[in-house]
């Protein structure tokens, strides 16, 4: 009789890979036939997101920026296939141990599947059992056959099972995946949506607004350019048939909106930029967009906010969570409930069919895509996701500034050389942008004209550049006369700070 530990120890683990590959693709599969909303791979990886450490959450954003999601789902799909070659070495010597680790990773999925506000439960945890089945099922079958490779007949029909099993992987999950897509792209209703004129409207920036320099970001940013940043690992699709927006918490007259409902509503169309906290010096998660909207505060003056109310709070479809100041809504800032983004329905990436806009906060505690709720609270009484999670509650965008030409490291012949880049300090306003060359002065930069206070600005300067090695740095200063500080802060808790350095060298 041959034993486990005579055989070529890859069979047994090329068997346990491709039955959790078989696994992978029956979830996956049954996840489009039953119509789960979201892949249960997906679900698992929200499941992580929520339990993994702030650190780690942090390390991949700032790693992997807009593709962390797609990283961590081709980590699980990685791990799991790792895990299956081991798995397969552990049912040559005693399955009943590897059929433990199977239902181990379904307990896992059947979790993922309850707690995923986007998943459909019963359907399902029924596709995660359904994988766990299929994947036993293949590695009893193929290891009850490692034993025998060692004649050459047996040894072909090993590798054709093999082969077989793999390719029907690829298939089920390459199908699942087309079906969970076409009911997601179905549901939704956006291409449908006409959107209304605003009341009122800041004008469109016009040819001579922007400075005409090669490379520099543009004064608008193009909505396919525009970050995005969020926890969500499978954009959500909301049905306009079902969705709604309820207001409640400390009001007087709670309510709840229908699409139709908010689009009847005066609206109003603005310029505001937009910044993720995660955002290093110089980093590209920051973006200048042209929202369409219903003010906050018409929304809130219609259900009447009661005393002691301080902190808004939006949630979204998928439950995730803002929360900042109430007072935010009435300072006069631009706070709007956006429906459209750069003359289009928001995008699905962006937040459709409702997403919070408030200029001057980051991100984290005000942007809520996919909005579902508003809730009026105290500050006390409520922390929002990311604040459990080592983030500052109060979050102010800091006044920043970037270089966008020359690029780092770039080799330029000397002469003049123009230095160009864009300025932020939503709900302020930028008032000045000044350049330095090594440690030479600073320098006024040209600045492109102020759309809003709200918007970022273009500046630039020509640089007569002699031969060698040198280093550029560049520094704003606010409406308010605050210039950014050259401290050197991470993103975490509140945003990073210093100023944005190139180094480049002239020949």
């Amino acid at each position: 009789m041959t034993t486990e530990s005579s055989l070529n120890p890859r069979r047994p683990a090329a068997a346990g890979a491709v039955a959790v590959g078989v696994a992978f693709g029956v979830v996956e599969l049954l996840s489009g036939l039953l119509s789960t909303g979201v892949s249960m791979v997906v679900a698992v990886g929200n499941l992580i997101i929520d339990l993994a450490p702030e650190s780690v959450v942090r390390f991949g954003i700032r790693i992997f920026g807009f593709y962390d999601k797609p990283v961590l789902v081709a980590g699980i799909v990685a791990a799991g296939l790792v895990a299956g070659a081991a798995v397969g070495r552990l049912a040559a010597r005693h399955f009943g141990a590897a059929a433990v680790a199977f239902v181990a990773a379904g307990a896992i999925g059947s979790i993922a599947a309850m707690q995923d506000p986007l998943v459909s439960r019963v359907p399902g945890v029924v596709a995660v059992w359904g994988g766990v089945a299929a994947g036993l099922a293949t590695l009893r079958f193929l290891t009850s056959r490692v034993a025998a490779v060692e004649q050459d007949e047996s040894r072909r029909r090993f590798l054709v099972a093999f082969g077989g099993f793999a390719a029907f992987a690829v298939l089920a999950a390459t199908t699942g995946r087309l079906l969970v897509g076409r009911m997601r792209a179905a549901v939704s209703g956006r291409e449908d949506v006409i959107l209304p004129g605003p009341s009122s409207a800041q004008a469109l920036p016009a040819q001579g607004d922007a400075l005409a320099v090669e490379g520099i970001s543009e004064l608008v940013t193009p909505t396919a350019d525009f970050y995005r940043i969020d926890t969500a690992i499978s954009v959500p699709r909301v049905d306009l048939d079902s969705w709604t927006l309820k207001i409640s918490g400390m009001v007087d007259r709670p309510i709840e909106l229908t699409f139709d409902d908010l689009l009847d509503l005066p609206m109003v169309e603005r310029f505001v930029t937009l910044s993720c906290v995660s955002n290093r010096v110089g980093g590209n998660l920051v973006g200048h967009a042209r929202w369409l909207g219903v003010p906050l505060r018409d929304l809130l003056d219609r259900v009447g906010v009661q005393e002691g109310a301080t902190q808004i709070v939006g949630r979204s479809v998928d439950d995730f969570t803002v929360g900042f100041p109430a007072e935010a809504a009435f300072d006069g800032r631009q706070a709007m409930v956006a429906v459209a983004m750069n003359g289009e329905p928001l995008p699905f990436e962006h937040g459709f069919p409702a997403r919070l806009v408030v200029a001057g906060l980051y991100g984290y505690v005000s942007a809520t895509k996919w909005l579902s709720e508003i809730e009026l609270t105290t500050w006390e009484a409520f922390d929002a996701y990311w604040i459990p999670r080592g983030w500052s509650k109060e979050a102010p965008i800091k006044t920043q500034s970037r270089i966008d030409v020359p690029r780092q490291g770039e080799r330029l012949p000397a002469g003049t050389i123009p230095v160009a880049g864009v300025a932020w300090a939503p709900d302020r306003g930028v008032a000045g942008v000044e350049v330095q060359v090594d440690d030479g002065p600073w320098i006024q930069a040209e600045l492109s004209t102020e759309l809003s206070k709200d918007s970022w600005r273009q500046w630039a300067i020509d640089w007569e550049a002699a031969p060698g090695d040198h280093s550029i740095k560049v520094r704003a200063t606010d409406a308010g006369g605050d210039t950014q500080t050259s401290d050197i802060t991470p993103p975490a808790p509140n945003g990073a700070t210093g100023y944005h350095t190139r180094d480049v060298v002239i020949t």
